[in-house]
């Protein structure tokens, strides 16, 4: 194996060697339950939102919130501790977001009704910005074969933390009352902070760059306006004239962060390497599969939950709707596992068309076979086939495709894009079923989940034409990266292909 190679736009005297690990064998598994932590954090909101508005004596629409709020915190926070985590002060922004985990779990888990109840999910929200983070360390901390295996392990904890996260969120909920789950949460964050002090070693020394605070003010407030619209529009109106002007006012904030981006000398992330093939690949991918997989999931779990009266749906209890997902997450985590020991076989331009593939397999399989819960469970496998195949292959793209002082940021805005993409699904089949009800009914007919479905399908349909022709026609790694465009590049940057 090579030794690393920096990328050509990092002087080779920009880091020195990463210290040694106190404790290599529990690295890995200590950032893997950072990422699981996000998942558990993120699984409070959506599953109890009815408990929510009951407990709290508050509209749905307001309990919506409780969700919709950990996601804006999530996504300001995770470019800021993204550039934050760059420099020598990776850790201490580790620690910190724990402890603002831990704050806003204690908060949540308190009895004092829905105001403090808000502010600890806005805390929680912060902790989205860990994964990046995670994922930066094990870059820095691990010999090259190891860092591969770890960073496409991180990078699926999130997705397929969602099969973990709902199902014990519904016991918490039906049998030991809402405020459990935060408990929980708040156990599990006292022991990722303390496992972290622990283990986690300190970055390499690399010079501090100063704070984008302009840049970060631009995109925080671009990111959300944008992604209040798409949380609020349903209830808003699509056409509402303040949704118009705050869709009008996320494209003028962001447009005017790219400006900015590209004329600053330490820029928030650095737009100019956002283009690069490889990275533009993995964004992309990233954020239009994110709709279509966000979309699926909550297709399913409003799908079940419908009462047979409705002449569709099962009437399933929120333990046995987390139930269906686990077979999304068993298979995201054996096929991320699969990619990885492909190796060099395993090159973007066969794996995300691929992945693509099997995840629009998923949904013609909602499209034709949702009449039982078998078929669906075998529906939420084959969807989970397709995610842990490109999950497994895109953090690669990015990681080969930036410096090493420039991974946390550059993972951190592919997380936001993530964010984006899983919105937008989620925005789009509120969208769609609330078009198939009738007015006076509560409940959509069932050919609104046939239409969202097919929404769904177009979705990975686009995603896989992108895949195809920017991998195809565009970047070609060299055998050097091959491996690493599977998990994390830690070697080289690839170069683009000549004619």
């Amino acid at each position: 194996m090579s030794p690393s190679i920096p990328a050509p736009s990092e002087p080779a005297t920009t880091a020195t060697t990463a210290p040694a690990l106190r404790h290599p064998r529990a690295l890995v598994p200590v950032l893997v339950s950072l990422g699981m932590l996000v998942a558990v954090v993120s699984s409070l909101g959506a599953p109890l939102i009815p408990t929510i508005a009951a407990e709290d004596h508050v509209a749905v629409s307001t309990a919506q919130w409780a969700l919709t709020v950990t996601m804006l915190v999530g996504a300001i926070a995770t470019p800021v501790m993204g550039r934050l985590g760059d420099g020598p002060y990776r850790k201490r922004v580790i620690l910190t977001g724990l402890a603002a985990v831990m704050a806003g779990s204690l908060l949540a888990a308190l009895p004092v009704g829905f105001p403090c109840l808000l502010a600890g999910r806005a805390l929680q929200g912060v902790g989205m910005g860990l994964v990046p983070l995670a994922i930066a360390t094990a870059r820095d901390a691990l010999p090259p074969e190891k860092a591969r295996a770890a960073v496409a392990t991180l990078s699926l904890t999130t997705a397929a933390g969602i099969g973990l996260g709902y199902p014990i969120t519904g016991l918490f909920a039906e049998y030991l009352g809402m405020y459990a789950g935060f408990w929980f949460a708040l156990a599990t964050a006292v022991a990722a902070f303390v496992a972290t002090t622990i283990v986690v070693p300190a970055p390499p020394h690399r010079p501090t760059a100063p704070m984008d605070f302009p840049g970060a003010l631009l995109l925080a407030g671009g990111m959300a306006a944008l992604l209040l619209a798409l949380a609020e529009g349903e209830r808003w109106g699509w056409s509402s004239l303040s949704l118009l002007a705050l869709a009008v006012g996320a494209v003028v904030l962001l447009g005017g962060w790219v400006a900015h981006s590209l004329r600053s000398t330490h820029p928030l992330v650095r737009v100019s390497l956002v283009k690069d093939r490889g990275v533009l690949v993995a964004n992309l991918t990233t954020m239009v599969g994110g709709v279509g997989t966000y979309l699926l999931i909550a297709l399913v779990t409003r799908y079940v939950q419908t009462p047979g009266s409705a002449g569709y749906g099962f009437g399933a209890s929120i333990v046995v709707t987390g139930l269906l997902l686990v077979p999304f997450s068993a298979a995201s985590l054996l096929t991320g596992r699969l990619v990885r020991m492909l190796g060099s076989a395993a090159t973007p331009a066969r794996m995300l068309p691929l992945g693509c593939l099997l995840s629009f397999a998923g949904l013609v399989c909602f499209l034709l076979a949702r009449s039982s819960l078998w078929g669906i469970g075998v529906m939420m496998a084959l969807a989970g086939l397709g995610v842990g195949v490109t999950f497994a292959v895109t953090p690669g793209l990015i990681v080969g495709g930036v410096p090493a002082a420039e991974t946390g940021s550059a993972m951190s805005f592919n997380q936001v894009v993530k964010y984006i993409g899983y919105s937008t699904g989620s925005a789009l089949s509120a969208v769609v079923l609330q078009a198939a009800t009738a007015p006076g009914s509560a409940l959509p007919t069932n050919d609104g989940y046939r239409s969202a479905g097919l929404v769904g399908c177009a979705a990975f349909l686009v995603t896989g034409v992108l895949a195809v022709a920017l991998t195809r026609f565009g970047v070609r790694p060299r055998p050097s990266v091959v491996a690493a465009a599977g998990g994390a590049a830690a070697e080289a940057s690839p170069e683009p292909s000549r004619p």
